[in-house]
């Protein structure tokens, strides 16, 4: 493990289990776990869209209680925060669980949270839930999103990684218009039984087709703490922190662009916003393969790219060929983002695996909630013109970053 200096284990940190490590990659003669890979991408899926279906009717969902759509925005921010600090507790608490255990666990934790918001009587019981959700947002990626070098030959790692977060794009874009639709169509507690019904099914596939999946370490504290003294850890979380702060401050408010200066109408909104959606996946699939080069050049162009597309939304965003070729660049671009920080995290720390995930999930979902508010602070302030500008110089930050700094192994 790289440290200032040098590269070189750091034994003292990694709490090795007495049975002995796991590999790291799955060896070329065994099987291939494709529809396990396949349901870690869905797992990924339906966390996602249980996390920000709220948006799509969250004016709804105030009415439903009888409270403000300020309070009712709780909802969104609390899995966020509960996330990125359930991260590190849910890893040390599991100790040396078979991670296939862990995974259909939190699975079904979730659809009893999806479930308790169904049948919610207050809105405290909601925010209970949303606790829930949080906790499993937290627990579920920091373990499985490193789990695909043991599921597929080293030869396939890229694509696998690929395959698990093409569904963070996916979940990202259409949970908003799930949301709304569902509402529309079956009432928003009906939204909730479905989003826990695929989580039920979800449960199911990943019992039934992950292989066994004992520890090859044991994430402590210590080991957390070591990784934070790595440099290739401390220049991820900078760049990632920039260019997710970057992204959501903009990313948050673009449906309120489109809708106040492209004026653009609700259904057309959800259309742009299925183009960014579909972009992403694409993004993410090119990432993939440029990936097995290594982290470093994917990470410089996705936020420059995403960067180009903010900078010009508040010239070229105002008629809608403008916002939308520009939303396909943003997509694009941003869908590299979760592959490439993972695939930073993974190498900045290769006998730590699952505690450099840990690190990844936290700094994600702390700088997704970090970047939302600071986004809203400044189109309060100001105007989303101004926000997409902040954004842009923010993502520049990134590239630069990732050019003049050490890369993941330390130089």
């Amino acid at each position: 493990m790289p440290t200032a200096k040098s590269a070189a284990p750091v034994p003292a940190v990694e709490g090795r289990s007495p049975r002995g490590s796991a590999r790291r990659t799955a060896s070329p003669g065994e099987p291939a776990h494709w529809t396990a890979v396949v349901g870690l991408a869905l797992g990924i899926f339906t966390i996602v869209t249980t996390e920000i279906l709220p948006i799509g009717m969250l004016t709804g969902l105030a009415d439903d209680f009888g409270v403000s759509d300020g309070r009712a925005g709780l909802l969104m921010t609390l899995p966020g925060v509960l996330a990125a600090l359930c991260a590190p507790l849910v890893a040390v608490a599991v100790g040396r669980l078979d991670r296939r255990i862990v995974l259909t666990a939190l699975m079904a934790l979730l659809v009893g949270a999806n479930l308790l918001t169904a049948c919610a009587p207050a809105f405290w019981v909601v925010l209970v839930a949303r606790a829930l959700v949080g906790l499993v947002i937290g627990g579920f990626w920091s373990i499985g999103a490193g789990l695909a070098p043991r599921l597929v030959p080293a030869a396939s790692v890229a694509t696998a990684t690929a395959v698990v977060f093409a569904a963070v794009p996916a979940g990202s874009v259409l949970g908003v218009p799930a949301g709304t639709l569902l509402g529309e169509h079956v009432g928003r507690r009906a939204a909730f039984v479905v989003l826990a019904a695929l989580a039920l099914a979800v449960a199911v596939l990943l019992a039934t087709s992950l292989p066994a999946l004992p520890v090859d370490t044991v994430t402590r504290p210590r080991t957390l703490a070591a990784l934070l003294r790595v440099r290739g850890v401390r220049v991820g979380l900078a760049v990632t922190g920039l260019v997710v702060v970057g992204h959501f401050a903009a990313y948050t408010y673009v449906t309120a662009f489109l809708r106040d200066t492209t004026h653009v109408d609700g259904t057309r909104i959800t259309v742009f916003l299925l183009l960014y959606g579909a972009a992403g996946v694409a993004g993410n699939f090119v990432a993939g393969a440029a990936l097995t080069r290594g982290p470093r050049r994917t990470f410089a162009v996705a936020a420059i790219g995403i960067a180009a597309a903010v900078l010009l939304f508040p010239a070229l965003g105002r008629t809608w060929p403008g916002a939308v070729g520009l939303l396909v660049v943003w997509g694009f671009a941003y869908g590299a983002v979760p592959a490439a920080s993972q695939t930073w995290f993974a190498r900045a720390a290769p006998d730590a695996r699952e505690g450099a995930m840990v690190v990844f999930t936290a700094s994600f979902q702390a700088t997704l909630a970090g970047g939302a508010f600071l986004g809203g602070a400044v189109v309060d302030a100001t105007s989303t013109s101004a926000v997409m500008l902040l954004s842009g110089v923010l993502c520049l930050a990134t590239a630069a970053t990732v050019a003049l700094a050490p890369g993941p192994e330390g130089r």
